[in-house]
């Protein structure tokens, strides 16, 4: 480890040592296909019905630790979409989108990883908060747009997920998300394990988008 890998910040760390495992997710086939507009209303549905796996994980299991010190630093109620998810499945499956049970190896492996990661070390959790949260507060952005656009929908239809009423200027959040990640004393070998789960994050969400792309 050079000495200036040695002296970056944790928020340095994990955004220079996951980039190439961010560039491959985002150019998976699927969000290709969601960003021009050519990915049907089956497929999209599909990909929020198993975000609602992914953020029920998420958000259970931060609470299930929040007095964790490592968890409580990123926890935050603002940030939970489990409801807006529940809001736009309604819309695009029916009320009783609960009903079927999901089929998605994917998704049952980003779970177990979630939880079994977070068992190990509230470190790990980080990494899975700060890949999924800070995403939404970043891309997802203009996802949401592009999501709205491409299907016609009326402001707000369909498309809760990107909307974080509590969080009116992403950008102070983040920043401030960034700070209290950069304040944690962390010896140099947990940093890299952040980083390490980090790049695991983001190739559990490429396999997601590859299992979409192959239905």
């Amino acid at each position: 480890m050079t000495a200036a890998v040695e002296t970056m910040k944790l928020s340095q760390l994990v955004r220079a040592g996951s980039r190439a495992e961010h560039t491959a997710a985002e150019s998976s086939d699927f969000v290709a296909r969601l960003l021009d507009g050519r990915a049907g209303r089956d497929e999209y549905a599909a990909y929020v019905r198993r975000l609602a796996e992914v953020y029920d994980a998420l958000e259970s299991v931060g609470r299930a630790h929040a007095d964790d010190p490592m968890v409580g630093v990123v926890v935050d109620p603002l940030l939970e979409r489990g409801d807006a998810l529940a809001a736009d499945l309604a819309h695009w499956v029916g009320p009783d989108w609960r009903a079927t049970p999901l089929d998605s190896p994917a998704t049952a492996a980003y779970v177990d990883r979630i939880r079994t990661a977070t068992a190990e070390w509230g470190g790990l959790y980080i990494a899975h908060h700060y890949t999924r949260y800070l995403g939404d507060l970043s891309g997802g952005q203009a996802i949401g747009r592009v999501v709205a656009r491409t299907y016609d929908l009326p402001s707000g239809v369909g498309t809760a997920f990107y909307a974080f009423s509590g969080i009116p200027k992403p950008k102070p959040y983040k920043d401030a998300y960034r700070t209290r990640l950069d304040a944690l004393r962390l010896s140099e070998v947990d940093k890299q394990r952040i980083v390490g789960e980090v790049k695991r994050a983001f190739r559990l969400n490429e396999a997601i988008f590859a299992e979409l792309a192959a239905r």
